[in-house]
Parts: structure tokens; C-alpha cells; sequence
């Protein structure tokens, strides 16, 4: 069996989709998933599996649409993936506060289009890059008022994408190694 990472997406913030995080596990492990953790209450979860990453999201979202009776997207990757994510770090040299530097894990690449739009929408000194089904981004004056968050958060790109800042990556694949 293989560790996976499990990204939920928009769960628990403010007060809408709220799922706690022991019912999750216990609805993930109804469904045969083992050695499930979850990490913070904004839906990041680790589990054993021996199904491909595409399944698992499919079977997440199922069961929490049962279970939950709620509609939530899942990204997941695999320890490897995520090893892979942390290595990259492109930003890393300018990207000082890790709370100001989230990674965007995608459902899939995007298209020309929509990284065209996320060019229009960085305004400096913010800066991104796009890598594969990632984009990296580096908030540094604010999160709250940017058009690049604003878009990376929604879903004008075309394909699912659910954002975790550095500190939550990085804890993410320490526990994947623990």
C-alpha cells in the first residue's frame, strides 16, 4: 500500500462545509483506507492505498458526499508527488514567510488560457510559477486583497485546484516520512 495525500477543498471555512476531522477519518476508513490521519481542520489527510490517485479522489468525494451530504472536491498525490513539490520549492529564494507562500495543487494542467489569466491577475511583487498540476505563489504584502488568490481560490481556471500554504506542505510530507 501506497501513503497518499488527500486535499479536500473548501472544507471548514468560516462556517460552511464543515466536517469534523474524527468523522472524516472514521468515513474514509468505512471505505477501506488505512492508516488515515488528518493534519489541521482544513481538510488534509493522509491514508494507505493500493488504488491509483484518480480513484481515491473519486471514492473521497463520494463517501463524504454520503456520509457528509456534502459536494467537495479532492486533489491527491502521492508521497512521491508531494516529495517532489517540496523539492522544487521555485520560489523558495524570494518566499521568506511560508504563510505567504501557498502551493495550489491542481486537478489538472492548465490550459494556455488559464495561465493567462493568472498573469493578468498577479500584480507585483507578487509572483507565481506554474509547474505541472502545481502553481506556486508568493503573497508577500497580502493574501486577503489579491487577485491571484482570488483566482487560484475560485474556480475560473478550468480545472480544481485546492491551495495550502508552505508550512502545511512541508508539515504534510514530514509526516509522510515520519
Amino acid at each position: 500500500m501506497a501513503r497518499q495525500i488527500v486535499l479536500l477543498r473548501g472544507i471548514n471555512v468560516g462556517s460552511r462545509n464543515r466536517v469534523a476531522m474524527p468523522e472524516l477519518r472514521e468515513a474514509l476508513e468505512e471505505v477501506g483506507y488505512e492508516d488515515v490521519q488528518t493534519y489541521l481542520q482544513s481538510g488534509n489527510v493522509l491514508l494507505s492505498s493500493t488504488a491509483k490517485p484518480a480513484s481515491v479522489a473519486r471514492k473521497c468525494e463520494r463517501q463524504i458526499a454520503a456520509k457528509f451530504d456534502l459536494d467537495i472536491a479532492v486533489v491527491v498525490r502521492t508521497g512521491a508527488e508531494l516529495a517532489k513539490v517540496v523539492q522544487r520549492n521555485p520560489l523558495g529564494k524570494i518566499a521568506k514567510d511560508p504563510k505567504r507562500y501557498q502551493v495550489s495543487f491542481l486537478s489538472a494542467e492548465l490550459g494556455a488560457e488559464a495561465v493567462r489569466k493568472l498573469e493578468a491577475a498577479a500584480v507585483e511583487p507578487e509572483q507565481f510559477v506554474v509547474i505541472g498540476r502545481e502553481v506556486y505563489a508568493w503573497h508577500p504584502d497580502t493574501i486577503a486583497r489579491s487577485r491571484l488568490w482570488a483566482l487560484l481560490a475560485g474556480q475560473g481556471l478550468g480545472v480544481t485546484a485546492t491551495s495550502r500554504n508552505w508550512t502545511t506542505v512541508t508539515k504534510l510530507l514530514e509526516m509522510l516520512d515520519g
